[in-house]
């Protein structure tokens, strides 16, 4: 008889973030696929569980994915319950949904269990809303990096419109990113970058489109890390030097 699959999003960073259906889930493991973004701490609650590191590598994305769905099924077909613990969210650019059809298809039940996501509450641990009544309507997420390794076109559609932007994975593209805006005139909107969100060591630098590459050059700040674009940035500046202060970091 097949054993099934369980996608958990692990949260983002903090392990304290994750749900309770999540942590039930771990309980129940006998297998626990995890990646690299989703904390060990967690991996305690899976005690009687064989726990197997499928983080991936750049420029290896494809094969490494199509090992993991395989892993999936192997041990689901030897009767086992599979967690596949993922990140933040596993249906915001987390790939869940391919998982999820890939074992579908090899007749294996699965079940879902919803992830805080990291492009919320990174922002949040510093008090920065994505949203704020009279300042903007809405707010997007969006990949720094598509499949082919470019910037994604919807950053410079964003840089047009008056909503605050979040861009996961997207370090690696910031001066592309910056570029964009500046081509809209927008030099002096507020730029946070968050560094490790929600975890022990997270970082925060706050800038403006023409001085956060400057500051991130200063402060050292790299992958993995978070990029949110917006008034509602300075909005929240009163919160984030509390929460800074709380913390004991300083900008």
């Amino acid at each position: 008889m097949n054993g099934k699959l369980t996608l958990v999003g692990a949260g983002p960073g903090d392990p304290e973030l994750i749900t309770l259906k999540g942590v039930r889930a771990l309980n129940e493991a006998d297998v626990v696929l995890y990646d690299a973004l989703a904390n060990e701490e967690l991996l305690k609650h899976a005690p009687n569980a064989e726990k197997i590191f499928v983080g991936k590598r750049r420029g290896m994305h494809k094969f490494i994915q199509e090992k993991i769905q395989e892993l999936i099924v192997a041990h689901a077909l030897q009767g086992k319950h599979v967690v596949r613990l993922k990140g933040g969210d596993p249906f915001i650019f987390g790939r869940g949904a391919e998982e999820l059809k890939y074992v579908l298809e090899k007749g294996i039940d699965f079940d879902i269990v919803s992830g805080v996501t990291s492009a919320i509450a990174a922002p949040a641990s510093y008090g920065i809303s994505l949203t704020q009544r009279g300042v903007n309507e809405s707010f997007r997420v969006i990949t720094g990096t598509t499949s082919d390794v470019e910037l994604s076109e919807d950053v410079a559609a964003a840089a047009g419109s008056n909503v605050t932007i979040v861009v996961l994975m997207g370090m690696s593209k910031l001066e592309k990113i910056v570029n964009a805006f500046l081509a809209h005139g927008k030099t002096e909107i507020p730029v946070a970058i968050i560094e490790n969100g929600t975890k022990d060591v997270e970082r925060l630098a706050v800038g403006k489109i023409n001085t956060i590459l400057n500051i991130i050059n200063e402060k050292g700040l790299t992958n993995p890390s978070m990029i949110v674009i917006g008034e509602t940035v300075k909005e929240s500046e009163v919160l984030y030097n509390y929460l800074l202060n709380k913390k004991g970091q300083a900008l």
